[in-house]
């Protein structure tokens, strides 16, 4: 499968293109390391990997790649002095789960804090992966935005259930197109963020919600598990648990749906 093309994808993105700078290679360790070693690289550059030797997810988690089974990028953005950051990957969500929408994708969801997810009849599967790495000067907020989209269902065990963007898109999706919806949704989304922040995207997130006002059960590390129903988000982007004791505020964790 031929590299990524940054002549072909411009005619995808029409006028969108000049907001863009497009680096497609055959291969690196990870898309955001190579971004991030781009000292001053301007705010709209694109690294695009066809495979990814140390790609990197939440948590230190692995994200391996293929061209033939997935699509993994990074995308640079700046936020100015005194923006705060709070919600970011939560509305990178938001502009996944619209691309994927607009191209006919069936069943996408999201979970809180940074993952995509597919719905089916076993319950739900892992789609896409979300990682923002931030860093800060007396300038603003530099955030180098990595997503890792499975277009197949990957091979191998996983610590949970995993499924490829053909399920969801009746023959998939070229890959030209479908980088060209993301990178037009995330300005859409971004441009929102960097002037309303994350609380002008909270409605729209939580209408994509996997489990909004459904038991969940929280697994955080170091604090054992907590149960209550997920009520969404605040305009923060930290996750709403309501228990016995009341409404918690929940800023980091892995979410998984209680069972019945």
């Amino acid at each position: 499968m031929p590299l990524i093309d940054p002549v072909l994808l411009k005619t995808r993105l029409g006028n969108l293109a000049g907001r863009f700078d497009v680096d497609a290679l055959d291969a690196c360790d990870s898309t955001s390391s190579e971004l991030l070693r781009r000292v001053g690289a301007p705010a709209g550059s694109v690294v695009v990997a066809d495979r990814q030797s140390a790609g990197r997810g939440r948590r230190g988690r692995q994200w391996l790649s293929d061209p033939a089974a997935s699509l993994t990028f990074s995308l640079l953005w700046r936020l100015p002095a005194g923006h705060p950051p709070g919600g970011l990957s939560l509305a990178v969500g938001v502009a996944l789960l619209r691309a994927l929408t607009r191209l006919g994708a069936a069943g996408v969801c999201l979970k809180w804090p940074n993952d995509v997810l597919l719905a089916g009849d076993g319950g739900f599967a892992k789609l896409a992966g979300i990682l923002v790495e931030l860093t800060s000067d007396r300038r603003g907020t530099q955030a180098c935005i990595g997503i890792g989209i499975n277009l197949a269902t990957p091979a191998g065990e996983f610590a949970q259930p995993v499924a490829g963007l053909e399920r969801a898109i009746a023959g998939g999706v070229e890959r030209h197109a479908l980088l060209a919806a993301i990178l037009t949704a995330l300005v859409e989304v971004l441009d929102t963020f960097t002037v309303d922040g994350f609380a002008a995207l909270k409605t729209e997130w939580e209408r994509g919600h996997a489990w909004q006002d459904r038991p969940v059960r929280l697994l955080a590390d170091g604090e054992g598990e907590r149960s209550g129903i997920c009520r969404g988000v605040d305009a923060d982007g930290a996750l709403l648990l309501a228990t016995a004791a009341g409404v918690e505020r929940i800023l980091a964790g892995d979410l998984s749906l209680r069972a019945a």
